[in-house]
């Protein structure tokens, strides 16, 4: 029997892999001790301009052996989140009740939805164990967590391409649960099929309304498919599957088709290039957030219905030098004409000037409330 000449070359990318993950897990290792000089120091956990740096100066230094800048670029981005989610659990749990080591998690649709591959994100940051809990709607996961079946849950609430996600706006609004963190992931849809399927097989496709939504331009390309909107991504994936037929696909991500045994026929032709979900966790339980740690606050507020309420309530934000990254109406259900805002301030809950501009705001205002204060997902910011 002769030997492949491929087998002694794969035995030494066989060793390099293995090399490389002994230095990743020592880097690792050393990203721990990090924190302990930063906790003594009072130093915060993010240093941008030294990761700007860092990845800039790695981008060079590959040119030498002609590596693509977006292969270090997406390779160092991914070490440095996680590199910083490790010393930001760690300030996390020192901080509130210690270390959870397991967590039951709901979250929207079957497994291979883009919000379970969200969930999966987030305990494997947070938890050793996870218990994942699929539901058939935004609002099973808000009541699975107030029912205490769940511990957390994982949602959607505003996407780049296609914008804000008003269901889980409004049930925010009747919920007394919390907003204890937020995670982006970006997304890439893809067309899913049954194995060795040819694009010009397809002429029905399935999905959620709003993957059709963010991908308009390329659909009209197949002006001739047959469109069959589902409650989910992954529900659409399964029913591809079930019903075993080459003439149909579904539109979702790539993890989740392998899930169902699903080929991908296209990918990345979302209207925009980067799109990125941006997920809320939600929790019975506030907690506290590091002053180490970036922090992001989000209120829920009512203003009156005089000319300038809201622009004397933003005032209020401005005198503080307080940064608003997203400003979201809606309305109140039962009340013509009335509506509540949400908004997401730059801060940590704690701090002075947001707990004076709060108390302002209680004074001008309605009502306002605040649905959370968490540590800041702006971790794929770098570059």
């Amino acid at each position: 029997m002769t030997t492949s000449p491929l087998l002694p070359l794969r035995n030494k990318i066989n060793q390099l892999d293995q090399k490389l993950i002994e230095i990743i897990a020592e880097r690792r290792q050393i990203s721990a001790e990090v924190i302990q000089a930063k906790i003594k120091a009072n130093i915060p956990v993010r240093d941008l301009d030294r990761e700007r740096s860092l990845i800039k100066a790695l981008i060079e230094q590959g040119k030498q052996y002609h590596l693509d800048d977006l292969l270090i670029k997406r390779l160092y981005q991914i070490i440095i989140e996680d590199s910083v989610l490790l010393q930001q659990k760690f300030l996390q749990e020192k901080l509130n009740q210690g270390v959870i080591s397991s967590a039951k998690i709901a979250f929207l649709g079957p497994k291979g939805s883009y919000s379970h591959s969200a969930t999966r994100r987030y305990a494997s940051a947070h938890f050793d164990q996870l218990t994942e809990s699929s539901c058939n709607t935004f609002k099973d996961v808000f009541e699975k967590i107030e029912s205490k079946v769940v511990d957390y849950g994982i949602v959607p609430i505003e996407n780049s391409s296609s914008g804000s996600i008003n269901e889980v706006y409004d049930l925010l609004q009747k919920t007394n649960l919390h907003i204890i963190g937020e995670l982006s992931l970006m997304i890439d849809h893809c067309i899913l099929a049954l194995p060795n399927t040819k694009l010009e097989q397809i002429d029905t496709i399935y999905s959620h309304p709003q993957p059709f939504q963010q991908c308009s331009n390329f659909l009209e390309k197949y002006p001739h498919w047959k469109i069959v909107y589902c409650d989910s991504t992954s529900s659409a994936m399964e029913t591809v599957a079930k019903l075993n037929q080459s003439n149909i696909a579904a539109m979702g991500n790539k993890d989740g088709g392998e899930l169902y045994g699903l080929q991908v026929l296209e990918h990345n032709f979302a209207n925009q290039k980067e799109n990125i979900t941006r997920f809320i966790v939600l929790s019975r339980e506030s907690i506290e957030v590091s002053d180490q740690i970036p922090a992001k606050t989000t209120i829920l507020m009512k203003t009156g219905q005089q000319a300038g309420a809201l622009v004397d309530a933003l005032s209020v934000l401005r005198n503080h030098n307080i940064v608003m990254t997203k400003l979201e109406s809606r309305p109140i259900h039962g009340t013509s004409w009335e509506e509540m805002f949400y908004i997401d301030l730059q801060g940590n809950i704690n701090d002075y000037e947001m707990q004076i501009a709060l108390k302002e705001l209680a004074s001008i205002t309605l009502y306002t409330k605040v649905l959370g204060c968490y540590p800041s997902d702006s971790i794929t910011a770098v570059m």
